[in-house]
């Protein structure tokens, strides 16, 4: 009887370590690289430090320092934000959102129409936009979710920073789209339950 309780406890224990240690997440590391082990271990202690688990919407992840972070087929982050952790973290939120906008298509479909009443042009080429105009309406959407969360992760005064970086990085229209119009954005947002 006590070997089965201990074994039991033993489970409970492990079960429990795996859920807190990164909230289930399994990294995969591409090239195999210290640059990749070293995000690997950033991103972990990130995970760790805040909770993050609303956001959570796949657990495979991967780090490919020769890639552009990028959702699917499996999350995809590069190493290129190993001396702040403010940007891997923004960086990891955002691949994430892209999956909850996958399991809300429909509603996705429907915001995104109507963003395209509201911002009647959009750059469809990096870096002001995304890779089409149908892309960078849906990560006006990503975008705008990604600074809510920051927000809530990081505090008004990072979050804002985050932004500010992005908006002379990448997406640099879409960013500033964000900071410019976000009441706007969010009433869309809220109108279609794209808030996780």
């Amino acid at each position: 009887m006590r070997r089965v309780v201990s074994g039991a406890l033993s489970a409970l224990c492990v079960c429990f370590t795996a859920t807190a240690y990164g909230q289930g997440i399994e990294i995969t590391l591409k090239q195999g690289s210290q640059r990749e082990a070293q995000t690997k271990a950033q991103l972990q202690r990130l995970v760790e430090r805040y909770d993050i688990s609303r956001w959570i919407f796949t657990r495979s992840i991967n780090v490919d320092e020769k890639s552009i972070p990028h959702s699917h087929p499996i999350l995809t982050l590069h190493t290129r934000h190993l001396q702040d952790d403010d940007l891997l973290l923004s960086t990891f939120v955002h691949e994430q959102l892209h999956w909850f906008l996958v399991q809300r298509g429909k509603d996705t479909e429907i915001a995104i129409k109507e963003l395209h009443e509201l911002f009647p042009t959009t750059p469809a080429r990096p870096p002001e936009g995304a890779n089409d105009e149908n892309s960078t309406y849906l990560h006006l959407l990503v975008c705008y979710l990604e600074y809510r969360a920051d927000q809530q992760l990081l505090g008004e005064l990072k979050a804002r920073q985050v932004m500010d970086f992005w908006a002379t990085d990448h997406y640099t229209w879409m960013y500033r789209m964000v900071l410019d119009r976000s009441g706007e954005i969010g009433k869309v947002i809220s109108k279609y339950k794209l808030n996780p």
